[in-house]
């Protein structure tokens, strides 16, 4: 049996077992995949710990996505971004790579539209815009970054290439781009959007890494100027297609893995 996990703390509630566990049934690979609750102190001896149990791969999450880069070998796309999400341990040393900026382009190519085409504005200067912004510049795209703070934005703009911004210029660059991507919680769970409605427009798509709601207040608005709005579910499946993918040299059951993923999404947040 192949063994893969998700390392992080929290991790009691993640929806990536599942995600991982409807692929290997339905691609019928004798394969488990656990959640591993690490302590923060403990993280180089939890990765030691792992590779010398003969597990295949993890998935890695808050707060250990920058740490963990200390105790593998990141790939060119993970230390360009500066964090990890998934490790591989059929290297010597275990590879870290970053499955969130591929998440990102494949979901925005699911809904029709070229990351690399055209200007995006990124709300947000956390590790989501820079894992995405990241992704988007090396496509092509012309990528400005605004925050509240916009000192923030600066500096991830300069890392990626793009420009900083404080969030009151949002409506001046949204009018004038083709992507605009909320990239921090605000909205979830909780119906408040980073934007005024006011800034979105027919000719924007939308994308909201927030995925409980599914439909974000950002989404809504979005919506009702006529936006294509791409919710944070897909750019969850996809960087967990990428990792399965990767670990198993399988073809992912996209579809299923979708579907499961939504079912949990939605049961949960009808429960809450």
């Amino acid at each position: 049996m192949d063994v893969y996990g998700l390392i992080g703390n929290p991790v009691a509630h993640s929806v990536s077992p599942g995600l991982h566990e409807t692929a290997y049934e339905v691609r019928g690979l004798d394969a488990r995949y656990v959640t591993l609750e690490t302590d923060p102190e403990r993280l180089d001896q939890a990765i030691e710990g792992a590779a010398a149990l003969g597990i295949d791969g993890l998935n890695v999450t808050i707060p250990f996505k920058e740490a963990v880069m200390e105790v593998v070998d990141p790939s060119e796309t993970a230390a360009s971004i500066g964090a990890v999400n998934m490790i591989d341990f059929s290297t010597d040393p275990p590879t870290g790579d970053n499955t969130d900026a591929a998440g990102a382009r494949r979901a925005l190519e699911r809904h029709g539209v070229d990351p690399g085409a055209g200007t995006a504005v990124i709300v947000g200067a956390g590790g989501a815009a820079r894992a995405i912004g990241h992704m988007l510049v090396s496509a092509g795209a012309t990528v400005h970054i605004a925050n509240r703070t916009a000192s923030r934005a600066e500096s991830l703009a300069s890392d990626l290439g793009g420009t900083g911004h404080s969030l009151d210029v949002v409506p001046e660059l949204a009018a004038g781009s083709d992507l605009l991507i909320n990239a921090t919680s605000v909205g979830m769970e909780e119906d408040r959007s980073p934007v005024s409605a006011s800034v979105f427009h027919e000719d924007l798509a939308v994308m909201d890494a927030v995925y409980t709601p599914l439909e974000t207040r950002f989404l809504q608005d979005g919506s009702a100027a006529g936006a294509t709005t791409i919710d944070g579910a897909w750019m969850l499946l996809y960087q967990g297609v990428a990792a399965f993918e990767r670990w198993t040299g399988v073809e992912a059951p996209v579809s299923a893995m979708n579907e499961a993923l939504r079912n949990r999404l939605e049961s949960e947040w009808s429960e809450s």
